[in-house]
């Protein structure tokens, strides 16, 4: 027989944006179950790249301080193209409370999330669960019923939330429509020493006509390299052996070639990252509401995942608290919280991947015109200090200036006296 539990939220995900969302429910009294199939937070190191509102957000949380150590700023970027540096920006220009992106691995990130959250006594974590099916009651989601370690055990409750990443399988039950869009790239990704030539402080990306790379500083002393492969080309490169990899880190970073021999030796040292755009034109049905990549999957350029992961789930916690203790029904106060919730983000998450889609865009092109275009463009945009601060300040500072502006409010919900600190002025209001 099925053991029985019930929540008012069920959460389906035990990332950054099922976390968060858990924290901030419980620190609202709502009554939250997040269910996590992993036994550990001992997460692919892809994920680590923290966009700058993200860091706002988690020091607001009062979490930065925890995972302070683990972590490491990005002060710079460059995009150097032919060989030659065709764009340079430095993060110390944004006169903003929390102005440089960070590096930090994902198990002390949500370790932390975990740690604060298990303090409250309305949350709780289901480790090594596994979601099998939805509850119903005629179109409403009434819960589900998940595998654990001691068997099946079945969820209800009010809101069940589907936080369970790109591959969401919540959102494949909950028959909600999406159109998984296929990018021409796979990415490869893996781990080598900093070169010494290189400070631990700037994201480098590296274009050789139709080729490009990341090169990212991460803690303690390392760089994440991903570069571009077409699609489904795994198995021809690999073919090749590993001296194909390390050839192609040659072309397009000779600084970082010895480092990449020494520690990438053969291919189960790296990881593969199938590059695709969601788009689910609704989030929600009765009963059930996506989150996160779940909601909007988006490409690995510029580290927005994590960041709207987090802002998703500061921005709806308070429209679930709140219709939760709305008298009459709580189904119908629900739906329109969970409406209001794509409405408030989906403007944010669209700029951004269309952002994301130019960008790459930019990174394929093959013609010699067009390669000499896109240098030009980038060397226009490095040139002009207003129109370099705009389009960066698109990608990075939305959430920090809008709620500067006062065009955004964001009601983070109270933190226990032990560990509150004073709100910046022109900060979210609780």
């Amino acid at each position: 027989m099925s053991a029985t539990l019930s929540a008012q939220v069920c959460v389906v995900g035990g990332g950054p944006a099922g976390l968060a969302l858990g924290l901030q429910l419980a620190r609202h009294s709502v009554d939250v179950v997040v269910v996590e199939q992993s036994a550990q937070f001992d997460r692919s190191f892809r994920g680590e790249s923290i966009s700058p509102d993200s860091v706002w957000l988690l020091r607001e949380l009062g979490i930065l301080d925890k995972v302070r150590e683990h972590t490491l700023e990005t002060r710079r970027m460059e995009v150097g193209d032919a060989g030659r540096i065709v764009l340079s920006a430095s993060f110390a220009d944004f006169d903003q409370p929390c102005p440089y992106p960070m590096e930090l691995p994902q198990p002390p990130l949500l370790t932390a999330l975990a740690d604060e959250a298990s303090t409250l006594p309305s949350f709780r974590l289901l480790r090594r669960t596994k979601a099998l099916r939805l509850l119903t009651d005629g179109d409403a989601v009434t819960g589900l019923v998940a595998k654990g370690p001691d068997g099946d055990v079945e969820i209800g409750a009010d809101l069940t939330v589907a936080a369970d990443g790109r591959f969401s399988r919540v959102r494949e039950l909950s028959g909600l429509s999406y159109d998984k869009t296929p990018l021409e790239r796979d990415f490869v990704w893996f781990k080598a020493p900093m070169p010494a030539e290189w400070d631990l402080h700037t994201y480098r990306v590296r274009i050789l006509g139709e080729r490009h790379g990341l090169f990212i500083p991460t803690v303690p002393d390392q760089v994440r390299i991903g570069f571009n492969i077409p699609k489904g080309g795994l198995r021809e490169l690999r073919a090749q052996g590993i001296g194909a990899l390390h050839a192609r880190i040659d072309e397009l970073a000779p600084e970082a070639g010895p480092g990449v021999r020494e520690h990438v030796r053969g291919w189960s040292d790296t990881s593969v990252l199938d590059i695709f755009t969601t788009v689910v034109p609704r989030w929600s049905r009765p009963g059930l509401v996506l989150l996160g990549d779940a909601a909007h999957t988006l490409t690995p350029i510029l580290g927005q995942g994590v960041n709207h992961a987090v802002i998703d789930a500061v921005t709806l916690a308070p429209l679930v608290a709140d219709a939760l203790a709305a008298p009459g029904s709580t189904r119908t106060a629900l739906a329109g919280a969970t409406a209001e919730f794509q409405r408030v983000r989906e403007p944010g998450v669209a700029r951004a991947r269309g952002l994301q889609l130019r960008q790459e865009r930019a990174f394929a092109l093959a013609s010699p015109v067009a390669k000499a275009l896109r240098r030009a463009a980038y060397r226009g945009v490095s040139a002009s200090p207003p129109l370099k601060r705009r389009i960066l300040a698109g990608v990075y500072y939305q959430l920090q200036q809008s709620v500067r502006d006062g065009s955004t409010t964001l009601r983070l919900a109270p933190r226990p006296a032990a560990s509150a600190s004073p709100t910046p002025t022109g900060g979210p209001t609780s």
